[in-house]
Formats: C-alpha cells, structure tokens, sequence
C-alpha cells in the first residue's frame, strides 16, 4: 500500500474512496474501505494524510483500481468498471440506453400551459436525448447502500397465472452519465455479483478488458421491452430534485380485463447543505379509462428517509396498475425541516404509455 502513504479523501459518510497524490501527473490508485459514501470530485476535496481517526474504526483500505478521467463526450462500453458518484458503490456497465430526459429546471419560457383534462398544469417541456447504463452493483456494497438506494431497480411481471406476482433480479441498476466515475482495475474479477462472470468475459486485449458474452446480448434481446430505459422526468423545488424514470412491464389478463403494469423508480436529491426529512407522498393516477386515484401516505416504501449533505440522496422503486393501456401519475412529496416547518415538493408529471406490440413476459435468467 506505498502508493496510498498520501492521499486525498474524497467521500463523506462511512465509505472512504481515496486517490494517491504521489505524483503530479498519471494514473493513481483508488483506495476504498467501508459502507457508502459519495465520491467527491478532487477540486471539492482538501489534502490531508489518513490516521486512525480518518477512517472507520476497525477497517483497513485496500485497492480497488486505477481512476480514469471521467467522460465529458461519448459514452461508456460495456464491461467499464465504475463507482457511482452519488450512492458510492462498485459497479460495471453492461449496455447503454439513449433516454429522452424531460428536464423541467430548463424549460423554455414558454408560458404555462391551461390545465388539462388529468386536472394538472404543464410547463412546455422538451426532451432532451441523455444516455443511461444498465449496471451490475458489486454484492459486497448492497448492504452498505440498501438504506438509501434498493438494490433491486430492475422487475418483472412474473410468467404465471397470479397476475400480481413480481419478481426482481437484485443488483441491478439504472445510472446516468454523469453518476459514473470509471476506474480500471487488474483483478479479472473486480465486481463480486453472479452475473458477472455469465455475462462478461476477461479479455486483456480490450479496453476495457471486460467484453459481453453471447448470454449477455442473448438476455438483453429477449427482455429488450421491459428493461430499455425511454423517458427520465426531473424537476426540482426548494432545492429538492425529483427524478423520475417510468418502465412499462407489460399486460396480463384478470377476471375478463387487462391490468397494465409500470414501475417508476425515484430518486430524491438534496442539493443544499440543509438537513431534510421526506414525511408524506400524496399521488394522483389518471387512467385513459376515466378514473382519476389520490394516493396519500407517510413516507415512500415504509420509509422516511432524511437527506443530508453526508447523505443527500435516496433511490427507490415501485409499482403501479391500470385497467387501461395508458395514463400519467404526478404529485408531491412533503418534507419537514430541522425547525419543524413543512413544506411541498412537485414531483413532474410523467405518461404511463404501454407498448403497442404485446410479447410474452421475459423469462429472466434461465436459458
């Protein structure tokens, strides 16, 4: 570990990654120890030597990688290892996907429009194409982030009778861009995860030296419709930025009808150094059927997750049905502050649109 005598400490909360400073120019060592944390890029950090009390009690740092320059054009290729800068976990890049991302925090100055028939205004909003990684989470980080981000961003409808029945595939994720801080690594098998090695296969000649399997491209063409990431939706308010990703899963046939099936994965971000806590979601769900559904409840998945500058993001999925093949859901989120005070954060309307060629549900992992 003479690499890493100095270095400088880039994350916050329990998970430390550090860069060596031996040498002004080249490449330098990631060192890594703990839970999760986020990555700060080097201009936000200041230099100081690791001690005892710089890192969590009782851990010892060890190498991870190389840090690479991350990307301001073109994109990532499967097989490139990364942590995500926001929730601090190992991850590679299985494939690309080209989103439209609907960005409500630069909408053109068009004026509001009137309301429409779902009963909610609408800023003219334009989509702008952004890419997106279907990633592998290393196994060793998901306990360390399931606190703030499921690990399990990826769901199907299940392939029988119960029409209710969903099944998930654990470390899968959805990352930005931008949330990817690449690094290359010698070990050739750096992410710890059971698809890794069915999926990815070492190759020293590449670059990165991790190419995709036949049973890798084999599975992105079989669930093709229920795993291609389309729109991203965000907007932010009072320094609270929602992100919104809607999924169509598919159809099933219940009691003479059909039930439609998305899931939307969230993502809530504090961009402010204010402590915050999410208390209530209040929903609406139109359906093209009519129907129009208010949902309210205490926190998001049983939880009530406070954002802080240590921790300023929370992750999460779920799901929602409709006896019609396409709506839109919006709504808010309530969050409270340190003094007691309340108050309100938009969540950007976002379609539900089923897709017009029905297939068979994918069939998962078993080829």
């Amino acid at each position: 570990m003479a690499g890493c005598v100095a270095r400088r400490v880039l994350a916050v909360g329990s998970r430390w990654w550090s860069r060596s400073l031996t040498g002004a120019r080249g490449p330098r060592p990631l060192c890594a120890a703990g839970g999760p944390g986020a990555f700060l890029p080097a201009a936000t950090t200041t230099r100081r030597h690791l001690s005892s009390r710089n890192r969590p009690e009782g851990k010892v740092l060890e190498t991870v990688g190389v840090f690479e320059v991350p990307k301001q054009n073109g994109k990532y290729e499967t097989g490139q290892l990364f942590l995500h800068s926001v929730f601090g976990y190992r991850g590679v890049v299985l494939f690309p996907w080209q989103a439209r991302l609907y960005d409500r925090d630069v909408a053109s100055a068009a004026p509001e429009k009137a309301e429409n028939p779902a009963g909610h205004g609408s800023k003219e909003v334009k989509g702008k194409t952004h890419t997106y990684y279907q990633v592998l989470i290393d196994a060793r980080d998901c306990p360390h982030i399931s606190q703030r981000s499921q690990t399990e961003a990826v769901t199907f409808l299940a392939n029988h009778d119960d029409s209710r029945a969903l099944y998930a595939i654990p470390g899968l994720d959805y990352v930005s861009h931008e949330d990817i801080l690449p690094y290359t690594s010698t070990d050739q098998v750096p992410i710890q995860h059971e698809l890794f090695e069915r999926f990815l296969l070492y190759d020293q000649t590449k670059a990165p030296p991790f190419v995709a399997r036949e049973t890798l491209r084999a599975w992105q063409e079989k669930n093709h419709p229920w795993l291609e990431l389309s729109d991203v939706h965000r907007e932010t308010t009072e320094n609270i930025r929602v992100t919104v990703i809607p999924f169509y899963m598919g159809m099933r046939e219940a009691q003479n009808s059909h039930v439609y099936w998305w899931r939307y994965c969230i993502r809530l971000e504090n961009l402010d150094s204010d402590v915050v806590q999410l208390r209530e979601r209040h929903w609406r769900i139109f359906s093209l059927s009519g129907t129009l559904e208010t949902v309210r409840g205490r926190g998001v998945v049983g939880r009530e997750p406070v954002l802080s500058k240590e921790q300023p993001a929370f992750q999460y999925s779920s799901h929602v049905s409709l006896q019609a093949s396409s709506g839109h859901m919006w709504g808010t989120f309530r969050f409270e502050r340190p003094d007691g005070s309340h108050f309100d954060v938009r969540i950007p309307p976002f379609s539900l649109e089923s897709n017009k060629d029905e297939k068979t549900p994918p069939s998962g992992l078993h080829w």
